[in-house]
């Protein structure tokens, strides 16, 4: 079991509070763009204070996915922040949440760990929030979904290839119905017109799904986005499936709380149909 790391901390550790929470975010959301067929996602993972009313609106869009009940698992993937553990690390273990425990879909997480370069490894897992703070979403909105918990420190284009390869692969030949979620927040402690000149670029080639393009762009406007190699798997999952363009659900920044708009970090949802 890999026990809660940050609950209390990012998110209430207190049952009740945090389902209430998710409850009344969820009941705000306003989505205005149809998305039922979207095979994947875009999801921020701060706290909820700064950024759950923005992580509501890609889960309000799962909830009215078409056939949402068909849906067998979750896939998670989540960046490094701490620097431990493998390059790209499966966790093999069940994860508890202050509503529960949220599975692991062990089978799915033993295929994708198939392929040469994906590893099973709890250890980049351990003190990792990023996956984590997804989870009381999933364990409150779809609470018998298994799930795959995913981390990566290697976030190179190549990494985002073999991994996404790997995923469908892996549904491939377990006849699983999934749906992934890339877990990222966007530019991080500048201004908020800074944010604006670095991220709209790269919203624009999210929207467009252009990964290369997407990677160029984060580099040429050294934009400090953590989950770049999620969001890549997320849109190459997506191309797989035939979905054609990416859809901004919501757009929000900590400054929103903090009344602090010259040192803020920038988030975004987004629907990949």
């Amino acid at each position: 079991m890999r026990n809660s790391a940050v609950a209390g901390n990012f998110y209430p550790a207190d049952r009740d509070e945090l389902a209430n929470f998710i409850d009344k975010a969820i009941k705000e959301v306003r989505l205005k763009h149809d998305v039922e067929d979207a095979v994947s996602y875009v999801v921020p993972h701060a706290g909820y204070i700064y950024s759950g009313r923005t992580a509501a609106h890609a889960y309000s869009a799962m909830l009215g996915k078409k056939e949402i009940e068909s849906i067998e698992s979750v896939i998670v993937i989540g960046p490094n922040h701490t620097g431990e553990g493998k390059p790209v690390s499966v966790s093999m273990q069940d994860w508890m949440t202050p509503l529960g425990v949220a599975y692991n879909d062990k089978e799915l997480s033993n295929e994708i760990c198939k392929v040469k370069g994906i590893q099973k490894d709890e250890v980049a897992h351990k003190n990792e929030h990023s996956v984590e703070v997804q989870l009381p979403f999933i364990k409150q909105l779809f609470p018998d979904v298994k799930c795959c918990f995913i981390c990566m420190g290697d976030q190179s284009i190549e990494a985002a290839g073999l991994l996404s390869g790997a995923v469908i692969k892996a549904l491939d030949s377990t006849c699983r119905k999934a749906i992934v979620i890339a877990s990222s927040d966007f530019n991080h402690y500048e201004s908020r017109s800074v944010a604006d000149r670095k991220d709209i670029p790269l919203f624009n080639r999210i929207e467009s799904m252009d990964v290369e393009g997407f990677y160029r762009e984060k580099e040429r406007q050294n934009e400090s986005s953590c989950g770049y190699g999620p969001i890549a798997v997320s849109m190459m999952f997506a191309k797989a499936a035939n979905a054609s363009k990416g859809l901004m659900l919501d757009r929000s920044d900590s400054g929103s709380h903090t009344d602090d708009t010259e040192s803020i970090v920038d988030y975004a949802a987004f629907a990949f149909c």
